[in-house]
This record gives structure tokens, C-alpha cells and sequence, in this order.
């Protein structure tokens, strides 16, 4: 696969989602955490989508425990965290591995269409976050400590594409 829109990925319910339908969005895929120093940023997601969901954005997160098992909750544990705590109303879906033999088919893509510092493409920490076009084409990852707020930068003028 090399189309973003080839991959379907599982929801919090464990159905499975197809990334085409979002087809014609500009995404914003983060790895999370719930117990993680950069926990607050779903506070700035959120912003950004409802800044920009109107246009065309779609945020979706991908809780991980890969990192310090910062992520132990079950599904149903991390969305009512998630909605209680930071209003969050962009999909959380099923928990992830993003490095390693598990990695999840769609983060592997990520990573090396948009490889890290130095072209590695492991992920370090929770709350990377990968920007994708209106075509599917990753365009930028950052790196977690990079507030999602600063992103709008990059985000608005592919609204506009």
C-alpha cells in the first residue's frame, strides 16, 4: 500500500474504519498518551479542530503504551478520559504499536514518507504528529514536544489546496 486512503485502521470499538473516508481532508494523525507530560496537547487538538474542522481538518489520535506505559487504559477508559477531560470530539481509535514488529501498517507508512531527524523513522515519543494533504500525502512530522497550536501555520494553506 502506498496511498494513505489503502489503509483502514481499528476504532475504539474495534470496527474496522477505512481511511477513505477522509478522503479530501487535510489529517493530523498523532500517537497519545493520557498519562504522558504532553497529555495536555489534546487541549490544543481540539482547538485545531474546531478551528479548522469546518475547513476541512480532521484530527485523529492513536492511543500508544508503547512509551513509559504511559497509555495502560482500555478503550472505553481512554475516550471517556479524552472527552471528560479535554473535550475532545475528533475519533480516538484503538489503541497502537508504533515501532517494532507490531507496528500498526498505517504508521509504518507515516513514518517512512516522513522520516525523523537524521531520516530515522522511529518514533521517539507519544504525541508525534504527521501532516497529511488534501491528496494523501504526508507533508511534515513533528516532533511531540511541538505544540499542535504552532501547527496552524502549516495546516491553513493546505485548507486552501
Amino acid at each position: 500500500m502506498t496511498n494513505l486512503y489503502d489503509f483502514a485502521v481499528k476504532a475504539s470499538d474495534g470496527a474496522d474504519v477505512s481511511l477513505a473516508q477522509h478522503r479530501g481532508k487535510v489529517l493530523l494523525i498523532v500517537n497519545t498518551a493520557s498519562a504522558c507530560g504532553f497529555t495536555p496537547q489534546y487541549a490544543e487538538l481540539q482547538r485545531l479542530q474546531q478551528t479548522f474542522g469546518d475547513r476541512g481538518l480532521q484530527v485523529l489520535a492513536f492511543p500508544c503504551n508503547q512509551f513509559g506505559k504511559q497509555e495502560p487504559g482500555d478503550a472505553q477508559t481512554i475516550s471517556a478520559f479524552c472527552e471528560l477531560n479535554y473535550g475532545v470530539t475528533f475519533p480516538v481509535l484503538a489503541k497502537v504499536e508504533v515501532n517494532g514488529s507490531g507496528t500498526e501498517p498505517l504508521f509504518e507508512h507515516l513514518k517512512q514518507a516522513a522520516p525523523g531527524v537524521l531520516g530515522t523513522t522511529r518514533i521517539k515519543w507519544n504525541f508525534t504528529k504527521f501532516l497529511v494533504n488534501r491528496q494523501g500525502k504526508v507533508v511534515k512530522r513533528y516532533a511531540p514536544q511541538t505544540k499542535p497550536t504552532s501547527l496552524a501555520v502549516d495546516i491553513e494553506p493546505l485548507l486552501g489546496e
